[in-house]
């Protein structure tokens, strides 16, 4: 049987839509399920971890990122589970790395076929993230998309985005990357990846991938303002990681120290810590794939 996981006001309206095709078609295939609609943040997270506790558990999870983080920081038994992943988020971005379709009967359709397969997941000391662990640049675009209320969706992403990069600054962290020696940084963004991309297709990790066991580490150094502008092409296209403002790293693990008052964001979500240790986790999270 099915579990299907929906925040009914996700996506504005799409993750509605999305549940009713995907009932639907359940109906029609006599295939059985149970819906279970989120009333309120972090009830994703109880959901699947009340349901981690039974073999066989198969949830569907119906949305974005944010969505998918719950459901994966709730997962107490991970023999247990299976994902399926029904994109109806705004940006998407996880999946666009994972390979999974974008469309609700092509996602759908890959999960009835049954097929299944391990993809990684960074852990944050207590904390999963799924997709990217940022900070920077990425947390203030957040910060201000959190403030701004004349847009919505991608335009108000990308309205933030602009309004940050004519208010730059520079953030002070250090990195030890696989125990190595620690690395004292003036950084204007940094992304740690499992996927690739983050508001809705900047991909700040381009070579991330979600199932080779590795972390892409990607740092944005300290530049001169009046570069920035004409460096955002290359933002948008993953150009940015051959420059030399930027240093790239793979590795199993990172630790991260802030040296100023800087904040951090998993998969969309803001939080403070002065010190992150990450590492990925291969061959635990089974999704349909």
């Amino acid at each position: 049987m099915f579990h299907i996981i929906v925040n009914p006001v996700g996506g504005k309206g799409k993750s509605l839509k999305a549940l009713e095709i995907v009932e639907q078609t359940l109906k029609e295939k006599k295939i059985p399920f149970e819906t279970h609609k989120t009333e309120r943040k972090g009830h994703a997270t109880e959901i699947a971890r009340e349901l981690s506790h039974t073999p066989g558990s198969k949830l569907l999870v119906i949305g974005g990122d944010g969505s998918y983080n719950e459901v994966l920081n709730g997962i107490d038994n991970f023999e247990n589970i299976t994902l399926g992943l029904i994109p109806s988020g705004t940006g998407n971005d996880f999946v666009s790395a994972s390979g999974h379709p974008k469309k609700v009967e092509a996602a759908l359709e890959v999960i009835l076929k049954g097929n299944e397969s391990y993809i990684d997941f960074i852990q944050l000391d207590d904390r999963r993230c799924l997709n990217v662990l940022g900070a920077g640049m990425d947390v203030d675009v957040l910060l201000k998309y959190a403030e701004m209320k004349p847009f919505h969706g991608k335009v108000k992403y990308y309205a933030s985005l602009f309004y940050t990069l004519a208010h730059t600054r520079f953030h002070k962290l250090r990195f030890t990357v696989d125990g190595g020696e620690p690395m004292d940084k003036s950084t204007f963004m940094i992304g740690v990846g499992n996927g690739r991309s983050i508001g809705g297709g900047i991909p700040i990790c381009p070579n991330a991938k979600v199932d080779d066991g590795k972390l892409s580490i990607v740092i944005v150094n300290e530049v001169k303002k009046a570069r920035i502008p004409f460096s955002l092409p290359g933002f948008l296209t993953g150009k940015h990681v051959k420059k030399s403002y930027c240093d790239e790293f793979e590795g199993k693990s990172v630790t991260i120290e802030v040296l100023d008052d800087s904040k951090f964001e998993c998969d969309g979500e803001i939080f403070d810590s002065k010190c992150i240790n990450c590492h990925v986790v291969s061959n635990a999270l089974k999704v349909f794939r």
